[in-house]
């Protein structure tokens, strides 16, 4: 179910028990955010349990200081992210698919940022990633439910040296960023379903195809190949090598 104006408008808005104004938009399935700029002024949305890939494509929302995320496939944050919400205090991502620790570089403009949670994501498997969020982060002062301690930030410090001065081992890990991962959100809904949505979602596609346009998404690896894909797919066309006269492998 898209994000529409509708959907928002009819969506419950009340008083949370922190008496922030909350909008809650749990469980529609939504595949990516947009049309926000109808809510209003809210302190905090929710938006648990949803098809969400990527975090961003926020109206400017000084306001917010919540997100509640959990439960989605978000995969990449989008760099403007701290200009869209500056006051960002409070952020659930638990149980989403973010993989890499340099996915989480974008979370360093959050000056505000101070609960985190990153639970149940790939990259929570990766070597040193508590003392990486922590350096990225450094007024994070809860990260997966847990205190931060002194000696975890120390640490840091002594793993990554200083953001003017990083030590070879930062360098390598901010360089390792997903491939393929900022895809917009009429790409991400169509690498869910196989289709994109709007005037793709008239258009039949055998199985075959749709496998050809999910590898096409998956594979994409330079904004330009983002872009010319997505305009594609909201112009109703699929891209090349898609239709079922393409030759096979």
């Amino acid at each position: 179910m898209r994000l529409t104006a509708e959907l928002i408008r009819d969506s419950l808005s009340y008083l949370n028990p922190l008496k922030e104004r909350e909008l809650d938009l749990r469980g529609h399935r939504i595949p990516a955010i947009e049309n926000l700029g109808v809510a209003g002024p809210h302190d905090a949305i929710d938006l648990t349990d949803n098809d969400i890939q990527v975090l961003g494509n926020f109206p400017l929302s000084p306001r917010i200081t919540t997100l509640l995320l959990a439960r989605n496939r978000v995969a990449s944050i989008q760099p403007g992210l701290p200009s869209s919400v500056p006051n960002l205090t409070n952020l659930v991502l638990a149980s989403n698919n973010i993989a890499e620790l340099a996915d989480l570089d974008v979370l360093a403009g959050l000056p505000r940022l101070t609960h985190l949670v990153l639970e149940d994501n790939p990259v929570t498997k990766k070597e040193n990633y508590r003392y990486w969020v922590l350096w990225r982060c450094p007024n994070v002062r809860f990260l997966d439910y847990t205190k931060v301690k002194q000696a975890e930030r120390d640490q840091g410090r002594e793993l990554f040296g200083t953001p003017e001065e990083p030590t070879a081992l930062a360098t390598q890990i901010m360089s390792q960023k997903s491939k393929g991962r900022s895809l917009s959100s009429a790409a991400a809904a169509a690498g869910a379903n196989g289709q994109a949505p709007s005037r793709l979602s008239r258009i039949k596609l055998t199985d075959a195809e749709r496998k050809r346009l999910q590898e096409k998404i998956k594979n994409a690896t330079s904004l330009q190949e983002i872009i010319a894909l997505e305009k594609e797919l909201n112009e109703g066309r699929l891209p090349t090598g898609i239709h079922g006269d393409a030759m096979e492998e």
